[in-house]
C-alpha cells in the first residue's frame, strides 16, 4: 500500500469513493422546470370534492399529482392553465394513466364542489375540482406558499360579482407524494411534457 500521510490518505479515499460513486449512481436528470424537491412539503390536504364527499391525500396515493389553485370563473388563467395540462396528458398518452390534475378553488363562495367538477370535467375528466371552507382553503395555500386576494364587492354592487387575484403556478408531486417541480406560467407543454415523463420514469415501481 503506498506510504501516504493520514491526510493525504484521507483525501484519496474521499475522491476514490466519489468517482466510484459516480460510476455507480443514477445518470444526472435535466430539468427544464423547477427543482422544488426538498423545498416544499409532502403532498396534504382534506377538502370537499363532488357529492358533499371528503377527499385526501389519502385518496391520490399512487398517483403523479398536478396541483394548481384558481377559481372557476377566472376568465383567461385558469381555463388555460387546465387546457395545457389536458393536452401534456393527451401527449404522454398511456404513460398518464396514474397523473392526476388537483384543481383546489379558492373561491369557495361562488364555487361549489359539484360546479366545480363539472368545470374541470369540461376539460379532463381525470381531473378532480376541490374547495372547503375559506380556513380550509387558505391552511393549504399557505403550505404551498400560493398568494391570492378576494376583493370584497363595493356598496350596491351584486354580491355575487366580485375580483379573485391568485399566483400561477402548477406544483407537480410524485407517486409517494414528494414535492418535485414547479412549473410556472412561462413554461411551455413541450417543457412540461419533456420533465413530466422523465419524472413518471423516474418514479415507476
Amino acid at each position: 500500500m503506498p506510504n501516504f500521510l493520514p491526510g493525504r490518505f484521507l483525501r484519496w479515499l474521499a475522491l476514490s469513493l466519489t468517482l466510484l460513486l459516480a460510476a455507480c449512481g443514477d445518470k444526472p436528470v435535466q430539468w427544464s422546470l423547477y427543482d422544488i424537491k426538498g423545498h416544499l412539503p409532502d403532498l396534504e390536504f382534506s377538502l370537499q370534492g363532488a357529492g358533499n364527499r371528503t377527499v385526501t391525500q389519502a385518496d391520490l396515493q399512487g398517483k403523479t399529482v398536478l396541483l394548481f389553485f384558481g377559481y372557476a370563473n377566472c376568465p383567461d388563467i385558469c381555463p388555460t392553465t387546465m387546457a395545457q395540462l389536458t393536452e401534456v396528458l393527451g401527449r404522454l398518452g398511456d404513460e398518464a394513466r396514474d397523473v392526476r390534475i388537483l384543481f383546489v378553488s379558492v373561491d369557495p363562495h361562488r364555487d361549489t364542489p359539484d360546479a366545480l367538477q363539472a368545470y374541470v370535467d369540461a376539460f379532463n375528466r381525470n381531473a378532480i375540482g376541490l374547495t372547503g371552507s375559506e380556513r380550509q382553503v387558505a391552511d393549504l395555500a399557505r403550505r404551498y406558499r400560493v398568494a391570492y386576494q378576494i376583493e370584497k364587492p363595493r356598496p350596491g354592487d351584486n354580491p355575487e360579482h366580485y375580483e379573485v387575484t391568485h399566483s400561477r403556478g402548477v406544483y407537480i408531486f410524485d407517486n409517494r407524494g414528494k414535492a418535485r417541480l414547479l412549473a410556472s406560467d412561462s413554461g411551455s407543454i413541450d417543457e412540461l411534457t419533456h420533465d413530466l415523463r422523465q419524472l413518471l420514469e423516474m418514479t415507476a415501481s
